[in-house]
């Protein structure tokens, strides 16, 4: 699907969506699977700025520790950012830092389960799948709304 961040290849089954990856040019526009229309609809409603929480089905691949990191990361509100140490305090081990930001590069479905609103402890960006320029986009289309407004 086309989007303001370029193109997006949705893949999953009936399970529901197991992967969303940054592509250069659009891909195969059949979407077979009920799931996958509902991702691509809520997608474009994420990016109309109707919707700040997805409702469908989620099938990412991982071990359990990524899948727990990545619920976790679902924790995290529309328009708030969390460091990896908040991440590691949330999990419940303030030594699984590292490893819960190895996890979070892992995400398979980075913007649904936003690993794009981990930051470092100073406030600095830090790595992101589609590279830093998509992770700042999608940190200032959210925080758009908390921004003061002068009229």
């Amino acid at each position: 699907m086309d989007s303001p961040l370029g193109w997006l290849r949705l893949e999953g089954e009936s399970m529901g969506l197991s992967k969303l990856d940054f592509v250069e040019e659009k891909g195969n526009d059949a979407l077979n699977e009920d799931s996958l229309q509902r991702a691509k609809e809520q997608l474009q409603e994420y990016f109309d700025g109707t919707r700040k929480e997805f409702n469908i089905y989620l099938s990412p691949a991982g071990t359990h520790f990524q899948k727990n990191v990545w619920t976790t990361l679902g924790q995290i509100p529309y328009g708030k950012t969390w460091s990896y140490e908040e991440i590691a305090k949330t999990l419940g081990d303030i030594k699984v830092i590292r490893a819960a930001a190895s996890a979070n590069g892992k995400n398979p479905l980075p913007i649904v389960i936003p690993c794009h609103r981990v930051i470092g402890k100073d406030g600095s960006l830090t790595g992101y799948s589609g590279g830093l320029w998509r992770k700042k986009w999608l940190l200032d289309f959210e925080l758009r709304e908390q921004q003061p407004t002068l009229w």
